[in-house]
């Protein structure tokens, strides 16, 4: 177990040295005089629904990833990845609603998880703008990606760090976890302003592309992205503001708000591209402009960009 730190002030050495091994083994149940780091008990069977649902499509993903080598099925893989691994950490504080191991897992993997879905709609907007040809947009395909996948690590590693110190914090003694929450908050609202940016830019790209006929290969892959796009800043408004209210608000200390507006959210905008997978219903398209005499897409000299 290793050496503990000294109890703080008021509270007796036993009872100290009792929560502090609670929290770093298994403590089968929840205790009304101790609080856990969620402020309730989190619940087994989401963890387990939520985990099996992002490990479904993570296989999904890897599986087209593998045979088509696109960088939007690695993106959403990786993303399914993060996610899977954060809710097995939720189903592990479920039996264990202590473990400070278990909390620290799911916190740094779920605030960042997103951050790789909206990387692959970066790079699928790009792939399309290629696809329709340049005029649909006032960036290059390669722009997007250097621009906004440059934006996506930022938030990613600002989040990351956040969320590390402010699980850190809980386990010290008068540890503050406010400075690691404000960085948290950051690195969502870093990722909601670039967000925005990337939704003003779709809309200028419709815009453009108004007057083109697409094919229904397209059209499909757009409803996608619409779809995965409303999701995902869904999800980050309501990160931004739970944790904007401090840990121990309301929104943070009601699992049910963090259910509907992060996890089902995510495993939409994650769903979503494996009914209407860009690297099937694009590549069917090229091989029908390729038998209309026009020239079919390059996804693998894109995907280098990003």
């Amino acid at each position: 177990m290793g050496t503990f730190p000294p109890p703080p002030a008021g509270i007796d050495p036993k009872t100290w040295n009792a929560i502090l091994h609670i929290r770093t083994g298994c403590f089968p149940t929840l205790l009304p005089q101790i609080k856990n780091d969620y402020g309730y008990w989190p619940s087994l069977g989401a963890g387990i629904a939520f985990a099996v649902l992002f490990g479904l499509a993570l296989i999904g993903h890897a599986i087209q990833a593998i045979r088509f080598r696109r960088w939007t099925s690695i993106l959403f893989a990786i993303g399914a990845l993060t996610e899977a691994i954060g809710w097995a950490g939720r189903t592990w504080n479920a039996k264990c609603p202590y473990n400070h191991d278990a909390f620290l897992m799911q916190i740094t993997t779920l605030i960042i998880a997103p951050t790789f879905f909206a990387a692959g709609l970066y790079v699928l907007l790009g792939i399309l703008i290629q696809k329709l040809g340049s005029q649909t947009s006032s960036l290059s395909p390669s722009h997007y990606a250097v621009i906004f996948c440059t934006c996506d690590i930022i938030s990613l590693v600002v989040q990351a760090v956040g969320g590390a110190l402010a699980a850190k914090a809980t386990v010290e003694v008068n540890g503050n976890s406010v400075t690691g929450t404000h960085i948290m908050v950051a690195g969502i609202s870093f990722q909601l302003f670039t967000m925005t940016v990337f939704a003003l830019l779709v809309v200028d790209f419709l815009r453009r592309a108004s007057n083109l006929v697409m094919k229904r290969p397209i059209k499909l892959v757009l409803i996608a992205l619409f779809v995965a796009f409303l999701m995902i800043y869904m999800r980050s408004i309501y990160r931004t503001v739970e944790l904007a209210e401090g840990w121990t608000g309301f929104l943070i200390t009601h699992e049910g708000y963090f259910i509907g507006l992060d996890a089902t959210l995510m495993v939409i905008a994650v769903i979503v591209f494996l009914i209407f997978d860009p690297a099937v219903l694009l590549r069917q398209d090229s091989v029908s402009w390729e038998a209309e005499g026009e020239p079919a897409f390059g996804f693998l000299t894109y995907s280098s960009y990003c």
